[in-house]
């Protein structure tokens, strides 16, 4: 069977993803499962554009492929059942695993876990929120850095069978003002290594090319300056960033 043209064949609801904030679709083009979130179907928020958030989905996608690392699902803009919205490529990820976890504060593992805070939970009893050690998720975090994503809960990085993560729901992200709030937080005041700074490299040179005349149909040219102000800043700094604002550094809920 030939494979469907991504852009313009018809694309087909086959149910509703009722945990999403917004309105969020499962559908198929062909035999290709997609996620659909169309624009009409956005929640009014205080501190976002109207009708924006579809729009930073594809451009966070834009800037997982100029760093290189398949952070963002294949992503895109088109018509569907309820207008313009977000398309993206449907994950099927490993059930098994959890790059992300709740556990009893004194279960910490000793290595291949970060640990990023703790309280406690209904019952009173102590929790900790860990996520695993890998280079994958520090991508993930240099990601988030970048583009200022300010919802990386726990359940939008889904763990693949093959060890790969991908990060989803990026909505909430390109923001001009801080909004950093995510739970990889683990390598705070770590340096980065040459592969993350070189991935930064390639976003920063990219905005005077190609990702910046992409970019420029899906962000604010302020919003674009912010996100080469990020580069540069996260560059020269070379290492993770530390909270800063008083705004909480974490999402809630946490997953």
């Amino acid at each position: 069977m030939p494979t469907p043209d991504l852009e313009t064949a018809e694309l087909t609801l086959t149910g509703r993803i009722t945990t999403a904030s917004n309105a969020t679709f499962l559908g198929s083009i062909g035999d290709v499962v997609v996620v659909y979130k169309p624009i009409a179907g956005e929640s009014p928020l205080w501190d976002f554009p109207q009708g924006t958030l579809a729009h930073r989905e594809v451009a966070a996608y834009l800037v997982s492929q100029a760093l290189g690392w398949g952070v963002v699902p294949h992503t895109w803009l088109r018509d569907g059942p309820m207008g313009e919205g977000m398309v993206q490529l449907w994950q099927e990820q490993d059930p098994a695993q959890d790059a992300v976890n709740l556990i009893a504060a004194d279960h910490v593992p000793e290595t291949g876990w970060k640990q990023v805070l703790q309280g406690q939970d209904e019952n009173g009893r102590m929790v900790a929120l860990v996520h695993e050690d890998s280079p994958a998720l520090r991508r993930m975090a240099v990601f988030d850095v970048i583009v200022n994503n300010a919802d990386r809960k726990g359940d939008h990085i889904l763990a693949m069978a093959d060890g790969h993560r991908h990060g989803v729901d990026h909505g909430l992200t390109f923001h001009r003002d801080h909004k950093l709030r995510t739970v990889l937080w683990g390598w705070l005041g770590e340096d980065l290594i040459s592969e993350e700074l070189d991935g930064i490299d390639r976003v920063s040179e990219g905005l005077h090319g190609e990702l910046g005349r992409n970019l420029a149909d899906l962000l604010s040219a302020e919003e674009i300056a912010t996100l080469a102000a990020r580069c540069a800043r996260l560059r020269l700094a070379g290492q993770f960033p530390a909270p800063s604002g008083e705004m909480s550094a974490v999402p809630w809920p946490l997953f």
